[in-house]
């Protein structure tokens, strides 16, 4: 005999199907906001979209509503769907998040793997690679890809999911700052300044400039967006 929840599972087969591909299609939008390819307030054309990705409106619809879940897009009644612009309160949540989580990982380092280790070193060369070429975007992603790799040290994929959602939002709030090469210079620095710590193993040092780089960067983002 068939459990009963089995045969309520049954029943959503049909969207199965649709389910799964607008999670990649989340995914896809996602990965272009954490690349800062998608500016906070723009306006996302479902036939646009719809068109050059080869899905249907259904699915394009599932796919913002997991975003909108993700606090990256926001939908505004009889206007459409649009990239979020994040508040100051936004960015007040994300960085008491992002100190429990990354000062946390980043007291792991001595024990984390040299895969794990070199992709936070990687991640500042791409940066300085970026800066030295004058592409501030390129400085923007290689900012958050150091991020990524300071989670990533605490080797769980339950932490990087988590993790990848956070950096988004905080992408979304960096892209408000119109001012690219003053704000990320003063950021790649200090990115640099905690790999040499790490690199000494000095790691208590490390996330002390990491908590202070936190507490900077909040009060620097908080100033350029607006309360609520």
């Amino acid at each position: 005999m068939t459990d009963t929840w089995v045969e309520a599972l049954a029943g959503g087969k049909a969207d199965l199907e649709r389910v799964s591909t607008a999670q990649k299609v989340a995914d896809m939008i996602r990965s272009r906001v954490l690349k800062g390819e998608l500016e906070p307030g723009l306006r996302l054309s479902e036939e646009a979209l719809g068109t050059a990705l080869g899905v249907s409106r259904n699915t394009l619809r599932e796919a913002f509503r997991l975003l909108t879940h993700d606090r990256l897009l926001v939908h505004e009644h009889s206007r459409g769907v649009f990239v979020r612009v994040p508040t100051a309160a936004d960015v007040r949540d994300l960085y008491t998040a992002r100190r429990v989580i990354e000062c946390g990982a980043l007291r792991l380092w001595p024990a984390a793997d040299k895969a794990a280790k070199d992709a936070v070193r990687q991640a500042v060369d791409f940066a300085v690679k970026g800066a030295a070429k004058d592409n501030w975007n390129d400085v923007g992603t290689g900012n958050i890809r150091f991020h990524q790799a300071i989670t990533r040290l605490a080797g769980s994929d339950r932490l990087n999911e988590e993790g990848d959602r956070l950096y988004a939002e905080v992408r979304l709030a960096f892209q408000v700052i119109k001012e690219t090469r003053s704000f990320y210079e003063r950021y790649l620095v200090w990115n640099r300044t905690i790999v040499e710590l790490l690199s000494k193993d000095e790691v208590d040092q490390a996330v002390e400039s990491l908590a202070e780089y936190f507490r900077i960067a909040e009060e620097d983002l908080v100033t350029h967006l607006p309360s609520s």
